[in-house]
């Protein structure tokens, strides 16, 4: 029996010094503490091949206060946070008249050791303050918050300044990456997902924390959780079948065959294990496997509809909006977005 491989793991530093917010800080520990795991915790799905360890980095252990005086807790000094894979500066609490030269020697030192070493460095909105006191931006692109581009461009002449953009990655093997204002943390964790773990993990957790376009509400981050484990030997069959045959042309026809049972007994017995009807769990599957072909393919529409089970475009359409609350190429628009860098 062959012992199933361990998931990578990915370390990932958050750098905390008494300006930091926390909002950003933790909100990218959660999410890097979940991918991998947490789409499997939610939907039963095999977990993603990789993992992520996110450990708050401070000049010490010690736990301290920020500015408005909200608790940080660091896992790890600067001294034993030896060597990341990737290191980030959440968003800063810096006014623009606040002197930021010198200010941060310790942490900038150990940045410059962190990226000389390979590590990928990020910033998010006025963290790009300290990579530049750092000295790493000089000569590069990189972004900011819209609201700290004079204080850049005054005290760090050498950053040439893209405040246009929400991503910036630059540098060596582009290990520099900034990101724009505060809420652009989730444009950067996505793009580190993508980069080191596949387009595919970054889909998912777009869609686990509901990350970008909500004014469709919920429906189009839903994702087909796996069906409950039961021991009715004859769903069981049909379920096996219909995996590999919800294109055909009479799906529920099919299942009730390979089950063996009356078409009335399979009804009943399929909604008691499965807790869909034959034909809702068809068209879950259906638009499920939809999903997933409009996200990694350029397939046309109805080349994906007659692919999946409906010679019918409009009809195929219909369902898909019913069930994801947008249209196909809608879905596409967005979730090919979700697990792309565009700057």
């Amino acid at each position: 029996m062959t012992t199933p491989l361990s998931p990578k793991e990915i370390s990932v530093c958050l750098v905390a010094v008494p300006e930091t917010a926390t909002g950003v800080l933790h909100g990218l520990y959660e999410v890097f503490t979940y991918v991998g795991s947490g789409w499997e915790l939610l939907t039963g799905w095999p977990p993603g091949p990789h993992r992520f360890l996110p450990r708050i980095v401070a000049r010490s252990r010690e736990p301290f206060r920020n500015g408005v005086g909200l608790p940080i807790a660091p896992d790890l000094s600067l001294a034993e946070a030896k060597r990341a894979d990737i290191v980030i500066v959440a968003d800063l609490a810096i006014g623009r008249e606040d002197e930021t030269q010198g200010r941060w020697s310790e942490v900038a030192d150990w940045l410059r050791r962190q990226h000389a070493q390979g590590a990928l460095v990020c910033s998010v909105c006025t963290g790009s303050l300290l990579l530049a006191e750092a000295g790493l931006l000089d000569g590069v692109e990189a972004t900011c918050h819209w609201a700290a581009t004079d204080q850049i461009r005054m005290r760090y002449p050498a950053v040439q300044l893209r405040p246009e953009r929400v991503l910036v990655s630059s540098g060596i093997e582009h290990r520099l990456v900034t990101s724009g204002g505060n809420a652009s943390w989730t444009d950067l964790a996505l793009y580190i997902v993508a980069r080191f773990c596949g387009e595919d993990e970054a889909r998912r957790t777009a869609k686990l924390f509901l990350f970008g376009d909500r004014s469709n509400g919920q429906a189009p981050f839903a994702a087909r959780v796996r069906p409950p484990q039961h021991d009715d030997a004859a769903v069981a069959a049909a379920q096996v079948w219909i995996a590999d045959n919800y294109g055909s042309p009479n799906p529920v026809a099919g299942m009730t065959a390979v089950s063996g049972l009356a078409p009335r007994t399979f009804k009943r017995r399929f909604e008691t294990a499965a807790g869909y009807s034959p034909l809702e769990y068809v068209q879950s599957l259906r638009i499920e496997e939809a999903k997933q072909m409009l996200e990694a393919s350029d397939a046309g529409i109805e080349a994906i509809a007659e692919e999946v089970g409906y010679c019918e475009p409009a009809a195929f359409r219909r369902l898909f909006k019913r069930a994801t609350g947008i249209s196909p190429l809608q879905y596409r628009q967005r979730f090919r977005r979700a697990a792309a860098f565009n700057g």
